[in-house]
């Protein structure tokens, strides 16, 4: 599938929807939309991935199936400036995929278009409509379940769930994903994004996917929030006791030490914040922290990241490493162990 993906104003450090699926994502990507940079190409600021330009708007993108918006805010709102790119989209006839908590699909214009033009509007965000309560049962599945948890909302999750996959299928591991967010489930094609779940059934929602893909010998289940974040831990705490994994991975970024867009809240150092996690799963399935994960982008030199990495596996007494810069074996053995 030939895609375009929107990111206005926001690519890449505030648009990891679009940065994850042109990582880990199959689809060709023919352009990325950020009037901001318009002009640019994605590999001036996104290395190892796929190039694409950046374009102003839909109108300079050629033949595309399908628009992804790859942003998703604070609040997961719709921003009106958006309009015009998704209008041409379903006036061409391609998809729109979307992962906000505003549903395109409910949009009166938006819905009108799509009939129109024999398009199909895909909302990431909204559930099943059948879910139901946490039995407390994934733990019974055969598979080793690992989850990856985190300091802070956008510390390396997703990455470091995917880059855990693509480690242990190159391996020959019969390893899958349970996607739990937007970008997860774009790039996978399966999931539920739990922060969208009435809070009874999140923890529900994902015992679910566990034992959906239970047959699988490793589950990588992709974390999101962080227990000590002021917005966004019931999410963690549900997707944390719903999977009942056998080990956690905890990401953080190098040198962040308060909450992103919270910043009276002040992040707790890596080691006790490990203790937290496993406290907080011990009465319902005891886990450890197997690993870690040390966002280390905003360090240029190797060395010096290497060095935070070895400073963060002692904060935390387990195998550390950045997963894009220095990949997760290490991790993935302690995980294995």
């Amino acid at each position: 599938m030939r895609i375009a993906i929107l990111a206005h104003e926001q690519f890449p450090d505030r648009a990891k929807t679009a940065v994850g699926v042109l990582r880990y994502g199959d689809h060709e990507v023919a352009a990325v939309l950020d009037r901001t940079l318009a002009g640019d190409h994605v590999a001036e600021y996104v290395p190892d991935v796929p190039d694409a330009p950046i374009v102003d708007s839909i109108d300079e993108v050629g033949a595309i199936d399908a628009l992804l918006v790859g942003i998703a805010p604070i609040g997961g709102g719709f921003d009106e400036t958006w309009r015009p790119d998704v209008r041409g989209a379903l006036e061409r006839g391609c998809d729109v995929v979307a992962g906000l908590h505003y549903f395109l699909a409910d949009d009166d214009e938006f819905a009108r278009l799509a009939a129109e033009h024999g398009a199909d509007i895909r909302d990431l965000r909204r559930p099943p409509d059948d879910l139901t309560v946490s039995d407390g049962t994934a733990s019974e599945v055969d598979a080793d379940v690992v989850l990856t948890v985190g300091t802070d909302c956008s510390s390396g999750k997703m990455t470091t769930t995917f880059e855990l996959l693509t480690a242990a299928r190159e391996r020959d591991i019969d390893a899958a994903v349970v996607p739990t967010g937007q970008t997860g489930i774009a790039v996978a094609d399966y999931g539920i994004a739990v922060d969208r779940v009435v809070a009874d059934f999140a923890a529900g929602a994902v015992e679910r996917m566990v034992e959906e893909r239970g047959d699988h010998d490793l589950l990588v289940v992709e974390g999101q929030g962080a227990l000590c974040h002021p917005a966004y831990s019931g999410v963690t705490a549900s997707i944390l006791h719903g999977s009942m994994p056998d080990a956690l991975v905890c990401c953080h970024v190098a040198g962040r030490d308060v909450v992103h867009g919270y910043e009276h809240v002040p992040i707790p150092p890596p080691g006790e914040y490990a203790e937290i996690y496993e406290s907080v799963a011990d009465p319902v399935s005891p886990t450890r922290v197997a690993g870690g994960a040390l966002d280390t982008h905003g360090i240029d030199d190797d060395e010096a990241a290497r060095e935070a990495v070895a400073e963060y596996s002692g904060a935390i007494d387990a195998p550390a490493t950045d997963p894009v810069r220095f990949g997760v074996d290490h991790v993935l053995d302690a995980i294995l162990e």
